[in-house]
């Protein structure tokens, strides 16, 4: 007896045996076909010269990748095979996916500096000069690795006044990349640094890869203070690189770099001191001479004058020396002063009682607003009481007037309503009065007769 199959029995039926016998495979080919979906999904073909497979990864998968598909890219995909049963197709679910020949790391650093680059981030015209005497150098790297000691060591022996600002941020890992943008916005938010270097001793393309990270490349495209990328050794290039307004081959390279001007200024001053040596010595020397022909008078006199002259010069050097430290005196205690109150600026405890003052202001409005309120309210109230209290009958009783009530407590309006013997009650302001009626004669009303 022939079996009729449903085609979805049929189609899933397929699908278990193809899954179980095609598990794990590795696939390679060339991508053609590729299609981002919104969703994060990744769809393409994998083709060769004889056959083509189509190949979905998913988002969870997808954003694990180091490098991102494009058509014509050789890659070796590992995953499962399997039939989507909406189209009875045969498709490889992949898992994993890598270049074939490059790297991934390299693929990925290949394709966002032809990126960046197209953008205009790498151009020349972009790039800022580094100021000759910055008084502050903002560094990012790690704060306990060999890179920071060797800089402090070059900067303190070639421009010991320079002040270096440390910025602790990982350098290798998952974080590094998101520490390094933030230390950069860090250093470009504190008004503090003239400079900023990005440092790190050398490595492998893994361990250098959060500089060659979009998010770095863009935190330093985005600084407003120029920046010198010190990343690896001389051999070593990342994004980072190119992005920055000046790559150093080495971190020591970058402190003498950022000192260059100092250190120039130091050594024309050692050669300056060594030339102003030798005149004085050979002045001593032609001194020396002159003496020994002069007379010991006339020596004497000249020796005088000269220590005189002499004396006079120290006086004024020293009058120069102390009106020159008073003024760096100033100046210092002026720099002082404006970091004390950028520091004060944003000492939450002013903020706190700037905050307690705007709340205690507050506070009195809204009392004073409520006892206006309540006044007002007082006074509605009086006066509804007393137009209410004109409107009530008991007012008119205050005046005199009585209320009379049958028995059932109807208002009596007229003798007619009442009898001999009917018991009556009167109600006057302070109480009421029972009675009863003796006679009842109404009041003829004039111009009516009998």
């Amino acid at each position: 007896m022939r079996r009729i199959w449903p085609v979805r029995e049929l189609v899933g039926q397929v699908r278990e045996l193809v899954e179980e016998q095609f598990g794990d495979v590795w696939v390679e080919g060339e991508i053609s076909n590729f299609r981002p979906a919104p969703s994060g999904h990744m769809y393409f073909t994998l083709k060769d010269a004889d056959a083509q497979l189509p190949v979905v990864l998913f988002r969870r998968q997808a954003l694990l990748l180091r490098f991102r598909p494009e058509d014509g890219l050789h890659v070796l995909a590992r995953g499962r095979v399997s039939v989507y049963d909406q189209r009875g197709q045969m498709q490889l679910v992949a898992e994993t996916m890598e270049p074939v020949g490059a790297g991934s790391l390299q693929l990925a650093f290949e394709q966002l500096k032809e990126r960046l680059k197209a953008e205009g981030l790498f151009d020349a015209a972009r790039k800022r000069p580094l100021p000759s005497f910055p008084r502050t150098v903002g560094i990012v790297t790690s704060p306990t690795g060999a890179v920071i000691r060797d800089f402090l060591n070059i900067v303190g022996r070639r421009h010991s006044g320079l002040n270096v600002l440390v910025c602790a941020a990982s350098v290798q890992g998952e974080s590094a990349s998101a520490e390094i943008a933030a230390a950069i916005d860090c250093l470009n938010a504190s008004g503090i640094a003239d400079l900023i270097v990005v440092a790190r001793g050398g490595g492998s393309l893994e361990d250098l890869a959060a500089f060659n990270s979009e998010r770095v490349a863009r935190a330093i495209a985005a600084s407003k203070l120029p920046v010198v990328s010190a990343v690896g050794h001389e051999t070593d290039f990342t994004i980072a690189d190119f992005v920055a307004d000046l790559r150093a081959p080495t971190p020591s390279a970058a402190a003498e770099l950022i000192t260059e001007a100092q250190h120039r200024i130091a050594e024309h001053m050692a050669r300056l001191n060594a030339r102003l040596d030798r005149a004085a010595h050979f002045q001593l020397l032609q001194a020396r001479q002159r003496f020994t022909r002069v007379p010991a008078s006339r020596a004497e006199s000249r020796v005088m004058t000269l220590l005189h002259r002499l004396e006079q010069r120290l006086d004024d050097a020293s009058l120069r020396m102390e009106g020159n430290n008073n003024w760096q005196l100033r100046e210092m205690q002026r720099h002082v002063n404006n970091l004390s109150a950028a520091v004060l600026r944003h000492d939450p405890r002013q903020r706190l009682a700037h905050a307690r003052q705007h709340f205690a202001a507050g506070a009195a409005r809204m009392e004073n607003a409520m006892q206006r309120m309540i006044h007002d309210r007082q006074s509605q109230w009086r006066a509804m009481h007393a137009r209410l209290h004109s409107l009530s009958p008991l007012a008119v009783l205050d005046r005199g007037y009585a209320l009379v009530l049958d028995e059932q407590g109807k208002l009596i309006r007229s003798a007619k309503q009442v009898h001999a013997g009917d018991v009556l009650t009167t109600r006057v302001s302070d109480g009421a009065i029972t009675s009863r009626v003796e006679d009842a004669a109404p009041k003829r009303r004039a111009g009516k007769r009998e």
